[in-house]
């Protein structure tokens, strides 16, 4: 098979002395046994997406390893000398349980280090949300984290957040991205500077948890707390170093943990995906709720940033909740408890993303707040913290299962979250209700938001292709009617324009450019096309509405509902 003469010299710089001999061997023998393979590993740099950089393992610079590793860490080096000149400058690493996320925590620390950067480096895997609080806590100016949160176990990545504890937002990712591009391999300083790393932990763990406790507790009862029966998985992640000290040390005595999947593990032997997403994911765990007839299963994803929610619904059964319903709860709660203690007083913020539920504009609404929408992840909600330190922040998230509660952490957050949902759970068990029903009374009071993801996966060079025809063809030859609604609104965040199909009139979104297409229809639904930043798929997202007197009409409602998106997905030839 020919290699493209792009390709060859991408790995003829591979195979000079800058790299090891295994790296060198390795390419050679892919040369001649699988050029197309080989095509895959060099045709492009990783790229930081929504949630950082994140990739396959391997050689080559499509792929993680210690040399792209190194690249990026030496081009966030001279970033940070020249961003704080004349400062001593400290940054802090964590890792979870994936394949080398250890050795690759190491060789990043060595970099720093080698560039005479400070570097307090988490001795074990760790929650991601504790990195996002250790660099504030510590002082740093910057954090890393090696993770690929709930991808499969060939992939890791490497997460960067700055001294607010948020991630990389525009334009300082652009401009560490333009210093890393300039660099060439052979500028990569690998021989650490041990003096200058520190190994940390319970210290650190200790501040954590008591943070948590103080920000995601809300006076519920002992004998509340005692009487909630909970199941906990980590899904053979990080969660499983703090979760449990964190709801033992907040009063929860009744947690039973799934044994088979407490060991961390980046095979991770029990789930096709270890994504509290999938339904799939939890199933060891509604188990052991039915065994021991629990109230409650959460379950965290490898770096213990998302969490899935299953509770039991009016019939007993255990049903899980999904992103969407899970936010809305919590953030719910977290509003009847400010408004309780007399906090609000209108210059209050929740925070979401464009893709998730319109519900939390109902929400904000209702308690004379503001919510500030962005693009997908929670970088974008820790820029609102940060770009508006006036108002003050109540949490938010998004509906990819993850939540934030305050400020003190500035990522998505199943720590504080899981502890969140289990106040909720202990006090509505408390009056004689369950979260469940709790829920449904929000549907009767803000109307019933039924939200649905569908994930289409393209691998490879072609696939990328074909999402990006895919956007291409909704853009130029947008859809007029689906479903036999028609298209009222269409907003293009890749142009940032919001155009009204009624009156041709066309507005300005002030939001980041960002290759996002969402249709709304005459009816209220609303359908979102986007590309995934950090995996080889296009998402749409669909949410359908319709309101409800009480909550005897919530089965019928949902039924037609789920019809709804049926029929719409059926319409867009998508099914």
């Amino acid at each position: 098979m020919h290699i493209p003469q792009n390709i060859l010299d991408a790995v003829n710089i591979w195979l000079t002395p800058t790299f090891d001999s295994i790296t060198q061997d390795a390419i050679k023998e892919m040369m001649t046994s699988s050029p197309k393979e080989l095509e895959d590993c060099f045709y492009k740099n990783l790229e930081f997406g929504t949630g950082g950089m994140r990739g396959i393992m391997g050689i080559g610079t499509n792929r993680i390893n210690e040399y792209t590793l190194g690249k990026n860490t030496q081009g966030l080096s001279d970033y940070l000398h020249k961003s704080f000149p004349n400062q001593e400058i400290k940054v802090a690493i964590a890792y979870d349980c994936r394949h080398n996320s250890d050795t690759l925590a190491k060789v990043v620390a060595n970099v720093f280090s080698a560039n005479g950067i400070k570097v307090f480096l988490f001795s074990d895997m760790r929650p991601t949300p504790e990195l996002s609080f250790a660099v504030k806590h510590l002082g740093c100016q910057a954090g890393i984290v090696l993770t690929a949160s709930h991808n499969p176990p060939e992939y890791n990545g490497y997460k960067v957040y700055w001294e607010d504890g948020g991630q990389l937002v525009p334009p300082q990712d652009n401009e560490i991205i333009q210093v890393i591009d300039a660099l060439n391999y052979d500028q990569i300083k690998f021989d650490a500077n041990e003096k200058l790393i520190e190994y940390i932990d319970v210290k650190v763990d200790e501040a954590f948890i008591d943070s948590t406790i103080e920000n995601a507790s809300f006076n519920t009862s002992v004998t509340a707390k005692e009487n909630l029966k909970i199941v906990f998985t980590s899904l053979h992640g990080t969660s499983i170093k703090l979760i449990p000290d964190v709801l033992e040390k907040a009063g929860y005595k009744n947690v039973q943990i799934v044994a088979e999947q407490a060991i961390p593990d980046g095979n991770f032997p029990t789930v096709k995906s270890p994504n509290p997403e999938e339904p799939e994911a939890l199933t060891m765990a509604m188990a052991l709720a039915e065994k021991t007839n629990a109230d409650i299963v959460v379950g965290t994803d490898p770096d213990s940033d998302r969490l899935g929610v299953a509770v039991r619904n009016t019939e007993g059964k255990m049903v899980l909740l999904n992103g969407n319903q899970s936010m809305v709860v919590m953030t719910n709660f977290l509003l009847e408890q400010w408004k309780k203690q007399g906090k609000i007083t209108g210059t209050e913020f929740i925070g979401s993303t464009i893709v998730s539920t319109p519900m939390m504009l109902e929400l904000a609404s209702a308690y004379g707040i503001e919510c500030k929408v962005g693009l997908t992840g929670f970088k974008w909600i820790a820029k609102f913290i940060k770009d508006f330190p006036n108002q003050k922040f109540i949490g938010g998230g998004e509906e990819s299962f993850g939540f934030m509660v305050g400020d003190a952490v500035r990522d998505k957050d199943a720590v504080a979250a899981t502890l969140l949902v289990c106040e909720i759970a202990a006090q509505a068990k408390e009056k004689g209700s369950s979260l469940y029903q709790e829920l449904l009374q929000m549907y009767v009071g803000f109307g019933f938001y039924k939200e649905h993801l569908i994930s289409i996966t393209k691998k490879g060079i072609e696939g990328s292709n074909e999402i990006k025809q895919m956007m291409v063809d909704l853009r130029e030859n947008p859809l007029k009617e689906i479903n036999g609604e028609r298209v009222v609104f269409i907003e293009d965040y890749q142009n940032s324009t919001a155009k009204n199909l009624f009156t041709n009139e066309i507005e300005t979104l002030n939001i980041p450019k960002s290759n996002v297409l969402i249709y709304y229809l005459e009816d209220g639904s609303k359908i979102c096309a986007r590309p995934s930043g950090t995996e080889p798929k296009i998402k749409f997202y669909f949410s359908v509405n319709c309101a409800i007197q009480n909550v005897t009409e919530v089965s019928e409602a949902e039924n037609q509902l789920d019809n709804k998106i049926k029929n719409i997905i059926v319409s867009m030839n998508l099914n």
